[in-house]
């Protein structure tokens, strides 16, 4: 017989203003023996971050106080909790919503009306992912000649100056300095750094390269295009 999956067990935090979907969302979260808690609005879940680090956050996009892809850019540049995985539980269920998510930093996404046992399911494995991640030693930092990334920080410097990029940009940036000289098709960069499964006609690579060399200013000749191929990290 197969083996079982090892039990997973961990801080889950819903931000969701609705009582009764928070409310039973949690019930069900901890009847899976998932140690889970509500937040009704931003403020609660600032207050709750501050007492005790979740180890995943379920995050509606619409509340009362705050855009939930506000609250997901301010946790992706929080220390101590960059690295927490997030899924976006949201009535908001557009392709272009979705890709703003994820390319917010948005570790999974879940369209409202949603069954409990996907969810649960879907916590469980970002639970797996956030234990395993928790046992590999800090990466080390990447160079190339100005510019410096730590993974693990998600944080980046040029000329000793931090830079201030979106959770993609970082993704794609590390990608380009972790391969110098070698270069890269954008659909290749699409699938490895995107995930997606794609076949030509996105210019989505080329803007997000643009924004990176707009923000590297004097250093944006680091990443080079190479005509009719893609990109690459000089080396």
């Amino acid at each position: 017989m197969p083996e079982k999956a090892a039990p997973v067990s961990g801080v889950v935090y819903y931000v969701e203003d609705d009582k009764n979907i928070r409310e039973l969302t949690i019930y069900a979260l901890r009847q899976a023996g998932l140690d889970a808690f509500g937040c009704s609005d931003d403020a609660e879940f600032r207050r709750m971050c501050a007492e005790r680090r979740p180890d995943v956050v379920l995050l509606d996009i619409m509340l009362p106080d705050a855009d939930g892809l506000d609250i997901l850019a301010r946790v992706r540049h929080t220390p101590g909790l960059s690295r927490v995985p997030v899924m976006m539980l949201t009535a908001k269920d557009s392709e272009l919503d979705k890709v703003r998510a994820l390319d917010g930093g948005a570790d999974d996404y879940l369209s409202k009306p949603f069954g409990m046992m996907e969810l649960v399911s879907r916590t469980r494995a970002l639970l797996r992912r956030a234990g395993r991640a928790s046992d590999m030693p800090e990466r080390k930092a990447l160079s190339v000649e100005n510019l410096t990334l730590w993974p693990d920080r998600r944080e980046a410097t040029i000329d000793g100056k931090p830079l201030s990029l979106t959770m993609r940009e970082f993704d794609l940036l590390e990608f380009l300095m972790r391969s110098p000289g070698v270069v890269f098709s954008r659909e290749t960069l699409l699938q490895r750094v995107w995930g997606w499964d794609f076949d030509g006609g996105s210019r989505t690579v080329d803007v997000h390269v643009q924004q990176i060399r707009a923000k590297l200013g004097d250093s944006s000749d680091l990443i080079e295009t190479v005509r009719g191929v893609g990109y690459r990290m000089r080396g």
